[in-house]
Formats: C-alpha cells, sequence, structure tokens
C-alpha cells in the first residue's frame, strides 16, 4: 500500500502542477492556480499519515517506510524549486513570460548557485533523516529498525555528495576558457612572388 501511495502522490504531485499553471496562466485564473498548487503538500501530509497508521497497525518498518521518509523529506527540500522551474518554463510557452533564468557558468556566481542547490539537496536529506528517526522511535526498541538506519545512511551519503560537489566550486571555481593569445613579438612573414624567366 505504501509503495502504491508514493506513486499516486507523485503523479498527483505534476498533476497538480498541472492544473495549478494552467489555471493561472491559460485559464487567466490565478488566484485558483495558486490555491490548487497549495494543496501539494497535503499529499505529504496524506503519505506521512499513511505511513504512521501502517506502523501503528504493526507493520514491520522495511524499505518501504523508509522510502516514504524519503519521498516526504526531498518533496519538502526541492518540491518548492521544481515548482518555480515549471512555473517559469510554462509562463514563457505560454503567457509571453520572459525566458527562463538559466543557472549562471562562472566564476563566484556558480559558486554560489552550487551551494544553492546542495543547500536544497541537504535540506531533503536531512528532513528525510528526521522523519527516520521519528519512525524508529515509533516503532520502538522491539521492532526492527535496520531499513530506517539503512536509509538514513543513504542521506547521509547525499548530503557528503552534494557538499564536496559544492566545496569543488569553491577551491576551483569554473571559469571560462580564454582565448589563445597571439605572440606579440612575432613578425609577419613576407611571401615573395617568383616568376618564371
Amino acid at each position: 500500500m505504501i509503495v502504491t501511495l508514493i506513486v499516486a502522490c507523485e503523479v498527483g504531485f505534476w498533476l497538480l502542477l498541472a492544473a495549478g499553471l494552467s489555471l493561472r496562466y491559460l485559464a487567466r485564473m490565478p488566484r485558483a492556480g495558486i490555491a490548487v498548487l497549495l494543496l501539494e503538500p497535503v499529499l505529504e501530509l496524506v503519505l506521512l499519515i499513511a505511513t504512521a497508521i501502517d506502523l501503528g497497525n504493526g507493520a514491520s518498518a522495511d524499505w518501504k517506510h523508509g522510502l516514504a521518509a524519503v519521498y516526504i523529506g526531498f518533496s519538502v527540500g526541492l518540491g518548492h524549486s521544481t515548482i518555480k522551474w515549471a512555473d517559469q518554463r510554462f509562463a514563457h510557452r505560454f503567457a509571453g513570460g520572459p525566458p527562463p533564468v538559466k543557472p549562471p557558468k562562472y566564476g563566484m556566481a556558480r559558486t554560489v548557485h552550487e551551494w544553492k542547490t546542495a543547500g536544497k539537496w541537504v535540506l531533503s536529506a536531512v528532513v528525510a533523516i528526521c522523519l527516520l528517526q521519528a519512525a524508529a522511535w515509533y516503532v520502538g526498541d522491539g521492532g526492527d529498525t535496520s531499513s530506517l538506519r539503512m536509509w538514513q545512511t543513504r542521506m547521509l551519503w547525499v548530503i557528503g555528495i552534494n557538499v564536496v560537489i559544492a566545496l569543488s566550486y569553491t577551491i576551483w571555481p569554473k571559469e571560462p576558457k580564454k582565448a589563445p593569445k597571439k605572440d606579440a613579438g612575432a613578425e609577419p612573414v613576407e611571401h615573395h612572388e617568383t616568376t618564371r624567366s
């Protein structure tokens, strides 16, 4: 049931997103569109309640409950930026809005962008870890929480990888490729024409 509910939440997320943006830009009903988009967190709340009920009914904490916690965590950390990403493209395509803002490519601006991106992933992983810990406490010492701990370890890897990537842009900031310099000291070669006698 939990896996089916996770899939339903993911499908529901994109359906609500499409409906909200369509109301906002195609139907010219911005308030109704925002109201629909604000329903997105309800999906995660339903999943959270269903997971808690399943565990409360005596179900063994396994990978499905861990996956539910991870899904909710990533919805919290990445959901808003995903909606913003889709909103920019929808507005540009259907409402004459400006082109989507592209991330910077070089220098300090790129470094800041990488840290902001890492921050979203770290937030997602931290929320997931907290939910997994809450589930472990809910199950108690008498239950098997090894699957939940496994998911927590994976989330620590997610945090570490994203911090390393952002740190690499701090230590080695990406710079544009420089055009090859011409040798200023080189003298132009004169070409002499020869004629046959």
